[in-house]
């Protein structure tokens, strides 16, 4: 039996949520080590707080007009250049590069490094990415190609893929090359993830198998390095980086599992994105996908509905309404559902891969509760 076979056969068609209700969430498959209460948002707001300096440092390197686009890009400034606040991202990746760190029992400080290259990659692709699929806002404020041109963004984007690896290579250690050839990885990984996932919005049909590849790059890998590379800059052994990559290969497939949720079903005012936004760009993603693959009758009217929008002139117009139709179309068909119940797969396999490694039980909690965050969260 194929993967498609298999995911099809495990597709439910009972979902009834409609827009405006919540996003199916996904329970944790497990608690924090012994109890161990975990704050989520000291933990992300520590890395931050220690990534933050070092990364300015590293974006006022570049030459103007870049840095102040870089400046706004990151939510320093507004578009006018006056200081801002509350434009950040989530700051998963530095959290998890200082955590890192401490599992290869070093100080959360050895990871900045780390923490702020794989931060100046993630920003690289969000800049080429907003401008590829036309999106015009990002974290409820217009983006970069649409306040500053598409011209910025391309090379801002291509000069902060640059800086990333001066800051780690101008450490000059050998931890901080071996850091810097698992982030050169990773990020020819995302770039294929994002070249296969542009080209599927063109095909009628993708397999599970491609989808599950496609986000395995484009989100999966940048989060394996920001697991292991503060563990690397903290001296850890290849095999001991290599699980911490495991963990965060399986946490980036559920962290775009839900990703994928929030792009069909998910309040605009929290991600900060338009309606229906991925199905607005024919993105082939886990829900489409699953639901294509799922047969039965809801399955196969998708599947006519989405090849004739492929051929369709008038489908920037389309209404909310027919959006809707679509969107209630993938659930019926068991995609939604579907999708929910991968993110707690990989998940799960997230804290298992963790058993392999030996680290202080509160490191051990503190990865168990981010894993916890990102399949919860709403934006």
């Amino acid at each position: 039996m194929t993967l498609d076979q298999q995911s099809a056969a495990g597709l439910r068609t009972s979902c009834t949520a409609t827009r405006g209700e919540t996003v199916p969430t996904v329970p944790p498959a497990s608690t924090p080590a012994r109890g161990t209460a975990v704050d989520v948002t000291a933990l992300l707001e520590r890395g931050r707080t220690l990534a933050t300096p070092v990364l300015r440092t590293a974006v006022d390197r570049l030459a103007p007009p870049m840095d102040t686009v870089a400046a706004y890009h990151f939510g320093w400034i507004d578009a006018a250049g006056n200081p801002a606040r509350g434009a950040g991202g989530k700051a998963v990746r530095p959290a998890l590069a200082v955590l890192s760190a401490e599992a290869a029992g070093a100080a959360p400080e050895v990871g900045v490094p780390g923490a702020v290259a794989v931060e100046l990659v993630h920003n690289f692709s969000l800049l080429h990415d907003d401008l590829m699929d036309g999106d015009e806002q990002r974290r409820h404020r217009d983006t970069v190609w649409k306040v500053h041109g598409p011209a910025q963004a391309i090379l801002v984007g291509d000069a902060l893929f640059a800086l990333a690896n001066e800051v780690l290579l101008e450490l000059g250690t050998v931890e901080a090359g071996r850091a810097a050839r698992r982030l050169t990885t990773a990020s020819r990984a995302l770039i294929d993830g994002q070249a296969q996932d542009i080209s599927y919005e063109h095909r009628d049909r993708v397999s599970v198998e491609e989808c599950l590849e496609m986000e395995g790059n484009k989100t999966g890998a940048l989060l394996a390095c920001a697991s292991s590379v503060g563990a690397v800059l903290g001296g850890a052994d290849d095999r001991t980086a290599d699980t911490l990559e495991k963990y965060g290969y399986h946490l980036g497939l559920a962290f775009q599992a839900v990703d994928d949720l929030l792009g069909i079903w998910g309040d605009p005012e929290a991600t900060g994105k338009q309606t229906w936004s991925d199905l607005r760009q024919r993105k082939k993603s886990l829900p489409v996908v699953a639901a294509l693959a799922a047969g039965g009758s809801a399955s196969e009217r998708l599947g006519e509905i989405l090849a004739a929008d492929a051929k369709s002139s008038d489908f920037a117009n389309f209404s909310e309404e027919e959006f809707a139709a679509r969107a209630a179309l993938i659930e019926e068909a068991g995609g939604r559902e579907w999708t929910a119940e991968e993110a707690r797969r990989q998940h799960t396999i997230a804290i298992e891969a963790l058993d392999a490694v030996h680290m202080p039980e509160r490191v051990r909690a503190a990865f168990t509760a981010l894993a916890d965050f990102v399949v919860v969260r709403k934006s």
